[in-house]
């Protein structure tokens, strides 16, 4: 953790007021972003992770040797001390709310403070990893939130009973398009938050290790171009047929890729009429993937196709069911505005939204940054060594936006909305930011069954 940090972190031991015992800072979604709504997920990860390991003299050693060499002051004396005084533990309180909870922007997420007055200077330096822990994950969770809506206002609309369907409507397909295995994981599993549907597999490894989840999402047997085209363009019936054959079977599903070539040929003619009695005849679903073109058109013209040749139903609500034996995924250049534009058209032709699922990579887990949802932490009060908090902000006149939070903060409920308010004014009133860390105990251990609960309450959870 000593190296953790940003390099200007390393001075600011020396910066503070002399009277300082203890800083405070908390950690939220400034207003002004993308969303009007944040879904709070991921600090555990970073406390089982990074914050149950102790600092080392090894540590110690290494950074003061690197530090100085970088061109800054290295405080080794405050290092050492924590070894010898905290066997290397840290003197943290760290305060936040319930993960999966949804509030507000500008609600406060995550407040730290050290616990040992000679510590003042450690709940600032852990704000490059602390905030990082929480922005990206939460980001990722309350975009596929967002997108849990698009899709739900849809199929409420057009589907007799989705409440089985919804959950398996967004797929992640970006464990390739993260920057390292850590993110896919850790942005994989902030969507399953909302989902059940993934092939980032490092993504349900994180919810075994860090949220009590054996099994936090699924996958089906599905074809790459590499698997089809290695067939030659002469044999893709075979290839596809041998998808069937294989993987196919009652109850099953399997997806094909099928755009290697032709994607209308493809389905006409191969899945329309050389492969139509083994697709009807299989007894579970074929979903067809349409991989290239206009990702707002491509997939409609399929499910029109798929129409045609197997036949469809209308259900209660008027709209058209495709054939339970095929489908539609669209995995190519899926955006939040591009399913909506999609499952508007749809609706719009008179079919259900229940026949098609979505697959998002790079808009999913990779097309965020801090930004997104003015993610920032900032020191908020100030305690003497008299016992007195002094409340401290900043307020820029060049920009009002990133004005922040004087004061320990605590957030209520007030009139079922989150709230944040100073917590010397908190009253009687329950503070929903509870303690989750102290001095090297984990206080909370979320299971990611609880998480998924308190999301799905939306933003009373």
């Amino acid at each position: 953790m000593i190296l953790n940090t940003d390099s200007y972190k390393y001075s600011h031991y020396a910066q503070y007021p002399p009277e300082t015992s203890a800083i405070s800072a908390y950690v939220e979604s400034r207003p002004g972003g993308r969303h009007d709504q944040v879904l709070f997920f991921g600090l555990q990860m970073f406390l089982k992770e990074y914050l149950t390991r102790r600092i080392t003299l090894a540590d110690i050693d290494e950074a003061d040797e690197l530090v100085t060499a970088h061109g800054l002051p290295f405080n080794r004396e405050g290092w050492e001390l924590l070894l010898s005084r905290h066997n290397g533990g840290l003197p943290l309180l760290i305060e936040a709310l319930p993960e999966g909870m949804i509030v507000p922007p500008g609600t406060p997420l995550v407040q730290i403070r050290n616990t040992d007055p000679d510590f003042f200077w450690l709940p600032t330096f852990m704000e490059t990893a602390l905030l990082r822990a929480v922005w990206y994950p939460s980001t990722v969770a309350t975009i596929s939130y967002n997108v849990k809506q698009i899709i739900a206002a849809a199929l409420e609309k057009s589907c007799d009973d989705y409440a089985d369907v919804l959950p398996f409507r967004l797929h992640d397909f970006g464990a390739r398009g993260a920057t390292s295995l850590e993110q896919a994981g850790l942005g994989g599993v902030a969507h399953l938050v909302n989902f059940m549907g993934t092939d980032t597999v490092s993504a349900i490894v994180f919810a075994r290790k860090y949220y009590h989840e054996q099994m936090a999402g699924f996958s089906i047997p599905a074809a790459e171009h590499s698997t089809m085209t290695s067939w030659g363009e002469e044999r893709e019936s075979e290839a596809y047929s041998n998808m069937v054959d294989t993987f196919g079977g009652k109850g099953k599903m399997v997806a094909v890729v099928s755009d290697s070539y032709d994607l209308y040929h493809a389905v006409s003619q191969i899945w329309g009429k050389e492969l139509r009695s083994k697709v009807e005849n299989m007894g579970g679903t074929l979903v067809v993937r349409p991989d290239s073109g206009d990702p707002t058109v491509v997939p409609l013209d399929t499910i029109d196709m798929l129409g045609e040749i197997f036949g469809y139903s209308t259900n209660a609500k008027g709209y058209r069911v495709l054939n339970p034996a095929v489908r539609v995924i669209q995995g190519d250049g899926v955006t939040p505005d591009s399913i909506g534009i999609i499952l508007d058209r749809m609706l719009a032709r008179g079919w259900s939204a229940e026949n098609i699922a979505f697959g998002m990579g790079a808009g999913l887990l990779q097309k965020v940054n801090r930004d997104t949802l003015r993610f920032a932490m900032k020191a908020n009060a100030r305690l003497d060594f008299q016992g007195n908090w002094t409340g401290v902000n900043k307020d820029p006149k060049t920009d009002p936006g990133k004005a922040s939070k004087r004061y320990r903060q605590a957030v209520v409920l007030e009139d079922g909305k989150p709230v944040a308010v100073p917590l010397k004014d908190l009253g009687d009133r329950e503070n929903l930011m509870q303690p989750v860390w102290e001095n090297g105990t984990l206080l909370k251990d979320w299971t990611f069954t609880q998480i998924r609960e308190r999301a799905a309450k939306g933003a009373a959870g």
